[in-house]
């Protein structure tokens, strides 16, 4: 129990303090724990040292984790790659999706969401780096993504997202951080009310906090070095 729950009071003490020292509100800004490739259990503990909101980058083992915690009150995010051939279980089963890179993903969600559930809150994912091979929406494509999502039923569009490519160089990171926070600022004047920056993991969060993330992403820091084995 002790491990778990010592690594998220230290995560939470560095959002506390990259805020402090950004001169934001520590309350601001949310915790989302990454639980992909870890099991049950290691949520189950995470839960008893106060968090309730998790991360899956996996549609069937996000989707068998919370059958095996239904008894406790989480909320369940969906952050990874999103197939078409996979939306429905998403749909059905999970209270986030932020990765929404394409309008078909969308439709899908929001025809699938069953109407007992609350709408579906999602991000956009946008391809900061520019990289051919990173997932997400260019920047040029987002507002008439945003526009398009916002008139779907059961889905409730919140913000953006986004997982910058890996890099030593904190300026060129802050750029992209700070581009996303400029984006969803522009979004915000053409009228749309946008609340929800899900950047930063758990070797950049303090940047990320420093361009305005509202929710950090955090795996590593918090259940250690993951085996992907299994995937």
């Amino acid at each position: 129990m002790g491990t778990i729950k010592s690594a998220i009071q230290g995560v939470t003490e560095r959002i506390r303090q990259a805020a402090i020292t950004a001169g934001r509100d520590p309350e601001s800004i949310s915790l989302l724990a990454v639980s992909k490739t870890f099991p049950a259990e290691n949520v189950r503990e995470a839960w008893q040292a106060g968090q309730l909101a998790f991360g899956e980058n996996y549609v069937q083992e996000g989707v068998d984790k919370i059958a095996e915690l239904a008894d406790l009150p989480l909320h369940w995010h969906f952050i990874g790659p999103l197939q078409s051939n996979k939306t429905r279980p998403v749909a059905e089963n999970f209270d986030w999706v932020h990765s929404i890179e394409r309008l078909k993903i969308a439709e899908r969600l929001s025809a699938q969401r069953p109407a007992h559930l609350p709408p579906l809150q999602v991000c956009i994912q946008v391809n900061v780096s520019g990289e051919a091979s990173k997932s997400g929406c260019e920047f040029a494509g987002v507002p008439a993504l945003a526009a398009a999502i916002r008139q779907l039923p059961r889905l409730q569009l919140r913000g953006l997202m986004c997982i910058p490519e890996p890099t030593e160089d904190l300026q060129q990171l802050r750029g992209q951080f700070a581009a996303l926070r400029q984006c969803l600022q522009q979004l915000n004047q053409s009228g749309l009310q946008l609340d929800t920056l899900s950047m930063g993991m758990s070797a950049d969060m303090e940047v990320a906090i420093a361009e305005g993330a509202t929710m950090v992403r955090v795996g590593t820091a918090i259940f250690g070095a993951r085996s992907y084995a299994r995937h």
